[in-house]
């Protein structure tokens, strides 16, 4: 049975836990840590404008507020979900009144500033360079890719990562115990696989940790006469909770690139690795199934042409049993396609030709390659003194020029001595060193 605690704060858990002093406030000890930048420009008061990048709940919305109170900094708060150039406008004139008023300096910190569009990040541009303002940004996507360059030109990233198990722990702990803030008034106890167990299911944030906690405490047992969260009523909170994964964000391009470059790199163990974890997240599989038919053409190629016919198999497999039978078929296939000889020879190949085909125009098919349907066309010499391959030695007409004049003798395929490409690249010299 469970038994359900209100606290008489009735604001979330993780905004009673907010630290307020860079002493409470919980990793990225590789920014914060003496002797670091970003600590060493706090202690001396030497803010710059600044973007942090990280994922949801490593505490970049609260290490903005502890720098604004050490630097003793007047604080706006804009969500770029909320706010446009006119509420900018509104905080570039506030900024302004302290500035004549006080000579106090103030941070205009915007939460998930990615989503500006690049209007609205330009009308940023003009108070930071006259210093009316010192901007903070926060964002969980690439700012390399979500900001533009004169923006980024004007600020100092710093990213920001996942908090460590220990430091969770450690927050978790301090959440129970902590009666003013906390749940310490409750008298709550949490079993040690409980505890384990948040922190795991918390994936490397905070925020996620004390909103489980406090969740868990609504659901707590009573055993022995005591507040109790044990895995049972861990496992009631968690119903189905997964890992951390942004569709379309960065986690979700990261995850993908890390199982492209397992397979690539002919390391099964971990491409099945970073497949299950995609498909633990919430990825389509059919993502996964597109992505598979890419790598077995650029990283597999001739190599092993049957990679490219096992990952469309394994696709129209998934079509026909859906989930979660059909994702044994895919796994079949990455394990399959990280296992094959890999080459990219064709992948290069084509991106030259491409190169070719764009950089030098509209060049003319030779005379000897084409049709002549028509008396005219047979008069004006088209198809004069084309060789039939199928009439040649070999099947194959030596020295004949199938390119335009310009691009004549050109290679682009360079087959490798791996796989099948062994073989092909065995017959290639041996045709090309055949006389007329």
């Amino acid at each position: 049975m469970f038994n359900k605690i209100h606290p008489q704060n009735t604001a979330p858990l993780a905004a009673r836990m907010r630290p307020e002093s860079l002493a409470d406030f919980i990793g990225q000890q590789h920014l914060l840590a003496d002797g670091k930048s970003l600590k060493i420009a706090i202690d001396a008061g030497l803010i710059h404008s600044l973007v942090f990048w990280g994922p949801p709940g490593v505490g970049k919305t609260t290490l903005a507020k502890i720098i604004a109170k050490n630097t003793h900094c007047h604080f706006i708060e804009l969500s770029a979900v909320m706010a446009g150039v006119k509420e900018i406008r509104a905080a570039v004139t506030e900024a302004e009144h302290y500035q004549m008023q006080s000579s106090t300096r103030t941070i205009v910190f915007i939460d998930e500033i990615h989503r500006f569009s690049k209007s609205q990040q330009d009308s940023l541009l003009a108070p930071i360079e006259n210093g009316t303002i010192v901007l903070f940004g926060a964002t969980t996507e690439n700012p390399s890719f979500e900001l533009n360059n004169a923006l980024l030109s004007r600020v100092r990233v710093y990213v920001l990562r996942s908090i460590e198990a220990g430091d969770l722990r450690n927050l978790i702990n301090r959440a129970i115990k902590d009666k003013e803030h906390g749940i310490g008034e409750k008298q709550l106890e949490v079993t040690p696989d409980a505890l384990e167990l948040i922190c795991k299911a918390a994936d490397g944030d905070a925020r996620r940790s004390l909103n489980l906690l406090q969740i868990a405490t609504d659901l707590c047992k009573v055993i022995d006469g005591k507040n109790t969260i044990d895995i049972d009523v861990l496992n009631e909170a968690l119903q189905g909770q997964t890992n951390r994964y942004d569709k379309q964000g960065d986690i979700f391009y990261d995850q993908i690139s890390a199982l492209h470059k397992s397979v690539r790199g002919t390391d099964p163990d971990a491409a099945l690795y970073w497949f299950s974890r995609m498909i633990d997240g919430g990825c389509d599989p059919f993502y996964i199934a597109r992505r598979l038919i890419r790598m077995a053409s650029e990283d597999i190629g001739n190599a092993d042409p049957r990679g490219l016919q096992l990952a469309l198999d394994a696709t129209q497999a998934y079509e026909r049993l859906g989930s979660p039978e059909g994702e044994l078929a895919l796994a079949h296939a990455t394990v399959y396609l990280a296992c094959a000889p890999k080459s990219n020879a064709v992948y290069m190949a084509y991106k030259t030709s491409m190169h070719e085909a764009k950089n030098n125009g509209s060049l003319e098919v030779p005379i000897h390659l084409k049709n002549a349907p028509t008396k005219l066309m047979s008069e004006l010499g088209y198809g004069t003194n084309y060789r039939y391959a199928h009439d040649e030695q070999y099947g194959y007409a030596a020295e004949e020029n199938y390119f335009p004049e310009k691009l004549k003798g050109s290679q682009y395929y360079l087959p490798t001595e791996r796989g099948l490409e062994k073989k092909i690249k065995e017959k290639l010299m041996f045709l090309r060193n055949l006389k007329k």
